[in-house]
Order: structure tokens, then C-alpha cells, then sequence
């Protein structure tokens, strides 16, 4: 099991019916109910995002003078340049603006910082770059937050900066003519989940003006559904109109580059949805900035020429699968260390031939296995590069505040985050964030895994699954459904994309199931064919040449033993002296019938004085076939117990077998009047 423990919701039955009978699909009407949504008119808000309104973009705190300084920028025509990031946010968010723009006449140079020479953010050699080559305004987008010397070099240099972000503030905010982060304590904006995208889009909205906003809307919501969608935003609020809209967009997509994207992922004949979104277009974007080359992707999103659309999907397609080598080769280095230096609390780890643009990713896949915050470190001439990954609940940002005194910078999320070290503070910051993290993880305790319902295969039809997507768009606030499905037998196992993955093929019930656990191989949790599990899966349609069968996206599962194993780890239990919970008492206690189907067989096994040898789960056996008792090695190993504390046998234990001796016994033997069972009982009923 990768999480601790598995929440499961208290089913709601009344609810889930009441549902049902408004028109919903039993399986969306469970998942619902689970959830807490029990009333038709509170399901319809939730099915009908894009009904929801969006607030007024004013309403983030300097807002009005970010739209007034850029519109000024438009009308004496001066060089806007949209400085963005490197991650999928940044660069959906930079395109956007620069269309934007540019489509009002504007001049405008976008900019993105190269992720392995120039780091995160803005950095004062690209502003006196941007100075030399005449720009009068930059317009942060998903970054610049924390770019207090930054913006302080522009103004030195005659430009204006306007910062719009999404990250957590520090105590000091930059000095520029506007600084527009839903973040900001003195922000009133109801809704602070916004990614980088979503603010550069209310951005564009402000300047277009109320009567023409709704249109911007309307035209760059598919780039901010992808950029919000890969920042892994909340799936609420107003995030949920925008990606629900953008989704709708993308199907199909109208943007040359998005298209010809979708075409080379191979999702050309499928719905573009939340989970196609984030773990197919967004990794290839991502792959450009973390490979360095962040300029191509957004080149794609504004290129209205058909054969470079082509060409540079293909290079992004390329650009990923070199970077998943690369990725594979650095988690495997990082495993081979941890195995033979395991780490407690945290995970930090620095290495200096390690590319800084994949080690975000290696730190997500480190946290998933182990089950702990991962800090994963660059080293070059002396300073480290860092990029975590949260579990857990673990507030990362928090993590490096504390630890600021041994760090030269740091910026980002909750869960995502990037720092700068020297690299004779490592030793010292490593400690710091371990004892740190491990506080966190006891105070937050967030290591169980949200389970909605309990589901029959029965219940995962084709139809049934399908009527799920009603519930997209999906993420944090608004997860994918998770199911449980109890006691599948595990048929067939194969390792499948290179290595990474294991797929399943799983029965329960009479039905069969195909099953997927992406960055699993199933060694540590003790997966062998003919083994049963209990499995937490997100179901999804997976459609191949022709066919649309339901596949099980697993999350977690673990090993379930066999009732005979479970009765034998009882026995065992009752054996070592240690107390028995109530089920375990019962399970163990044997009934009046058993003792007498037990003995009628020993009687005509032997008599008085012949010896009986065999294994108790072969005595079991023989005795259910002939009592027509259930067969129960464990029970039976009572009994004989019983028998030999009250004089009846003799009763000599081997390594794995059993010799019986029938005694002579003259009186009448009560068995009530056995301590075993007088104790049994008494754990039976408290």
C-alpha cells in the first residue's frame, strides 16, 4: 500500500436514490451521494459549470492600475514584454497574453527564461537584456512575486513592471506599478485558486473591458484550461468555468498548435478531457521547458501556419521522450542510494550530473514511493538548484521559510516548490527539513486516501463509467471518482512502458477486468498471479482498434490473504497468548457440531491406542467431507485442543504434522468445563 490507511465515505442511500430518481446514473448518483450532494438542483449546479459566473476582474487588488498602465502601453505603442515560466502554466499564460495583445495592435516581445541557464523567474541580466532592446513595460505572468531587486534594476532602467502571479507572497512585494497575485493578504477576490493562466486571463478580460471580456473569455479559455489543468489548480471556483469551457474548446481543438499537438499524442479520435490534458498534452509542453527550449512550445500556441504546428508537435513529442530517459535513468540512481541509505522524514538528495529540468518530476515519483516530501538538489561550482514535491499534506513553502537562513532564495506552492542553496549548507538544510517534515506529517496526518465508494464489478459498465465524465472537469476539490473494489483475483501481471508501469488483468465475481498502476511494479506490496487484493482504482475508458472496454486506473491496492490464512494468523495469534478482538474469538470458537463431527471421524479413524498422523488442513478436510461442516484447519486445531486439555487424546505437535492418540476414558467428559473455551467466549463477548 502506498497510502496508510483508506478513508471510505459513508454511503448515502437515501440520497443516491434520490438522485436516481431525478434521472442520474446510479454510479454518478453513488459518487454524488458519497460526496455530500444529495438534492437534484445542488447536482446541476455541479454538472453545469459553465453557468457559473465570473467575478468581476477588478476585484483583484491592483488590477485596475495593471490594465490602466497596459492600455497605455497600446495606445503610444510602446514594446510590452510578456515575461512568463518555463512550466506549462507560464507558457500557456505568456501566449495568451501575447496574442492578446498583439491582436489589439500592440508590439509585443515575449520572453521566457531558459530553465538551465537562467533559472526561475525574473533575473536582472534578462531585464537589462530587455532594456537594451527598447522594451518600456514588462508584464510578469506566473511569475515575479518575489522579484523585489528585479523590478527595483527595471525601474533604474527606465521600464514599468507589472507583475501578475499566483504564487505565495512573502513579506516584502515588489516595487512595481502594479502587483496582481489573488494571494496578496490585502487581495479581496473571492477566489484564490487561480493558476498564473487565470490571472493573465482576467488581466486580458480587465483591458478588454466589461462589454468584450465574456469574448476574451471565450477565446483563450482553452489555454487557460491547459495551464490550469498542469498546475494542478483547485477544480473549483471559477477554475471550473474556465476549464470546463476550454475543454469544449479543445473538442475539437481550434488552435492550430493545440491541434496538431492532440494529433501527434495520439488522442485524435478520443475526447480531450482533464485526465488527457494532464497526463498527455501537458507532459510534452512541460517537456520544452524542462529540456530548455520552453520557446518552442510557445511558438506552437501561436503559430497560424499549419506546417510549423506539425514540425514543432513532433519536436515536443521528441523533446518528451528524451526527457523521460532521462527522468528514468535519475530515479533509478536515487533508488539504488535510498536502498542502501534510507532516509527518515524527508527526502534530500543532491547529485552534480543531474539535469536540472527533470529533478521536479524524479522528486514527484521519489515522494509517491516513499510516502515523504522529496528535496532534490543541482549542484553547479559550488550552489544547488532545488526543486520538492510535497506529500502527505506537507506545506513546502512553510518547510523553506523555516529554513531560510540556509537558503539564498526560494519561491513557490504548497505542494511544489524551488530553492537555491550553497552547497556547504546542504548537510545542515537537509537535517533542518527532515526534523521539519516529520513534525508536519504528525500535525497534518493527510496520508489516507479518499475512497467515494464501494462498487460491484457489476456496477463498472461501459455506460456506468462513461455517465462519470458528467463530472469533469476533475482535480483538487473536485477529484476524479475513486472506487473500491474488494477481493479481485489477480490473474495475469506484465511490466509495460519500458518498465514503469504495471498492467493487470483482474477477475471478480465471474468478471473480468483490465487494470493499470502507472510508477508501480507491485514487488513491494507482494503481487504474484492467483493472489487476491483489494484495489482503489479510478475507472476510465480505454478505446483500442475499435474496442472500448473499462480499465481501472489503480491508486492503491493491497494484498487481501485467503480466509485460510487469515484463520491460521489467528491461530497463530491465539497461540503466542495474545488477546483476540471479538471477531477473532468467534471466528476461532467451535460449536457443538464441530467437536462431534471431529470425533465421530477420529472413532472411526482408530481405535483405542492407534496412533492418526496428518497435517491439520488435511484432518480439516477429511472431517467437512464426512460432518458436512465448513472446513476450518484453524477450528479444528481448537478442538483437538479441547480434547487434550480434557483427557480424551493425546495430542503430539510435529513441524507440519499432527499424531492423535485416542485415550481410554471410563466417565462421562463434559467439554463446556474447558478453560479454552470458558476464555474463547469471554473474548467472544466483551
Amino acid at each position: 500500500m502506498k497510502y496508510e490507511h483508506w478513508r471510505l465515505a459513508s454511503p448515502c442511500p437515501e440520497g443516491r436514490r434520490a438522485l436516481e430518481e431525478a434521472g442520474l446514473p446510479s454510479l454518478l448518483a453513488g459518487v454524488l451521494a458519497a460526496r455530500g450532494v444529495t438534492e437534484a438542483g445542488q447536482a446541476r449546479r455541479l454538472l453545469s459549470p459553465e453557468g457559473e459566473p465570473i467575478p468581476d476582474p477588478l476585484l483583484l487588488k491592483d488590477m485596475d492600475r495593471a490594465a490602466a498602465r497596459v492600455r497605455l502601453a497600446l495606445e503610444r505603442g510602446e514594446l510590452i514584454c510578456v515575461y512568463g515560466d518555463y512550466d506549462v502554466d507560464g507558457i500557456t499564460a505568456t501566449a495568451l497574453l501575447t496574442q492578446f495583445l498583439t491582436g489589439r495592435g500592440g508590439r509585443v516581445l515575449p520572453y521566457i527564461p531558459c530553465r538551465l541557464e537562467e533559472g526561475y523567474g525574473l533575473n536582472q541580466e534578462a531585464v537589462r537584456t530587455l532594456a537594451r532592446e527598447g522594451a518600456a513595460l514588462i508584464v510578469t505572468v506566473d511569475c515575479g512575486i518575489t522579484a523585489v531587486e528585479e523590478t527595483e534594476l527595471a525601474r533604474r532602467l527606465g521600464m514599468d513592471v507589472v507583475i501578475t502571479d499566483h504564487h505565495t507572497c512573502k513579506e516584502e512585494l515588489p516595487a512595481a506599478r502594479a502587483v496582481v497575485d489573488p494571494h496578496r493578504p490585502d487581495c479581496p477576490y473571492p477566489f484564490k485558486g487561480l493558476a498564473g493562466v487565470g490571472v493573465a486571463l482576467m488581466l486580458a478580460m480587465a483591458v478588454a473591458g466589461p462589454a468584450r471580456a465574456p469574448e476574451v473569455l471565450r477565446e483563450f479559455c482553452d489555454l487557460a484550461a491547459v495551464g490550469t489543468i498542469a498546475d494542478v489548480m483547485p477544480m473549483t471556483g471559477e477554475n471550473r468555468c474556465i476549464v470546463s469551457l476550454g475543454l469544449r474548446r479543445l473538442n475539437p481543438a481550434r488552435r492550430l498548435g493545440l491541434a496538431a499537438l492532440i494529433r501527434c499524442a495520439g488522442l485524435e479520435e478520443k475526447p480531450v478531457t482533464s485526465v488527457s490534458v494532464g497526463y498527455t498534452l501537458a507532459p510534452r509542453l512541460n517537456a520544452s521547458g524542462r529540456m530548455g527550449r520552453a520557446e518552442e512550445a510557445v511558438e506552437l500556441l501561436l503559430t497560424r501556419d499549419p506546417a510549423r504546428a506539425e514540425e514543432l508537435a513532433l519536436s515536443l513529442c521528441e523533446l518528451n521522450r528524451e526527457r523521460q530517459d532521462i527522468e528514468g535513468d535519475i530515479f533509478r540512481q536515487c533508488v539504488q542510494h535510498l536502498a542502501e541509505r534510507p532516509q527518515e522524514g524527508a527526502i534530500v538528495l543532491a547529485g552534480s550530473q543531474w539535469h536540472q529540468g527533470v529533478v521536479g518530476i524524479v522528486a514527484s515519483r521519489l515522494a509517491e514511493k516513499y510516502g515523504c516530501p522529496c528535496f532534490m538538489i543541482c549542484l553547479d561550482q559550488g550552489m544547488g538548484k532545488g526543486s520538492c514535491r510535497s506529500w502527505g499534506g506537507v506545506n513546502l513553502f512553510d518547510l523553506l521559510t523555516a529554513c531560510s537562513p540556509l537558503l539564498e532564495s526560494f519561491g513557490g506552492h504548497a505542494l511544489a516548490a524551488g530553492f537555491t542553496v550553497r552547497e556547504e549548507n546542504i548537510p545542515a538544510l537537509a537535517q533542518a527539513l527532515r526534523q521539519a517534515a516529520a513534525l508536519a506529517a504528525r500535525e497534518t496526518a493527510q496520508t489516507a486516501l479518499e475512497v467515494d465508494l464501494d462498487v460491484h464489478p457489476r456496477d463498472l459498465t461501459a455506460e456506468a463509467v462513461e455517465s462519470l465524465d458528467l463530472l469533469e472537469p476533475c482535480g483538487a476539490g473536485n477529484p476524479r471518482p475513486v472506487l473500491l473494489l474488494r477481493g479481485a483475483q489477480v490473474h495475469t501481471m506484465a511490466q509495460v512502458g519500458r518498465g514503469r508501469h504495471l498492467k493487470l488483468r483482474l477477475e471478480a465475481r465471474g468478471i473480468n477486468l483490465d487494470a493499470i498502476w502507472f510508477s508501480a511494479d507491485g514487488v513491494e506490496e507482494g503481487l504474484s498471479p492467483g493472489c487476491r487484493v483489494d484495489v482503489v482504482f479510478s475507472p476510465q475508458i480505454n478505446e483500442f482498434r475499435g474496442r472500448r472496454d473499462v480499465q481501472l486506473q489503480v491508486t492503491d491496492l493491497r494484498v487481501v490473504p485467503s480466509r485460510a490464512q487469515l484463520e491460521r494468523a489467528v491461530y497463530e495469534k491465539y497461540r503466542r497468548g495474545e488477546p483476540l478482538s471479538v471477531p477473532e474469538a468467534r471466528l476461532l470458537l467451535p460449536s457443538r457440531e464441530d467437536f462431534v463431527g471431529l470425533w465421530r471421524w477420529l472413532q472411526r479413524q482408530s481405535a483405542a491406542g492407534t496412533v492418526v498422523e496428518d497435517t491439520p488442513a488435511r484432518i480439516a478436510r477429511a472431517v467437512s467431507r464426512t460432518s458436512r461442516q465448513r472446513e476450518i484447519p484453524a477450528r479444528t486445531m481448537l478442538c483437538l485442543e479441547v480434547l487434550e486439555e480434557r483427557g480424551l487424546i493425546d495430542l503430539n505437535r510435529r513441524t507440519d504434522r499432527i499424531q492423535i492418540r485416542l485415550c481410554r476414558v471410563e466417565r462421562k467428559v463434559d467439554l463446556e468445563a474447558s478453560e479454552i473455551l470458558r476464555q474463547l467466549r469471554k473474548q467472544s463477548e466483551e
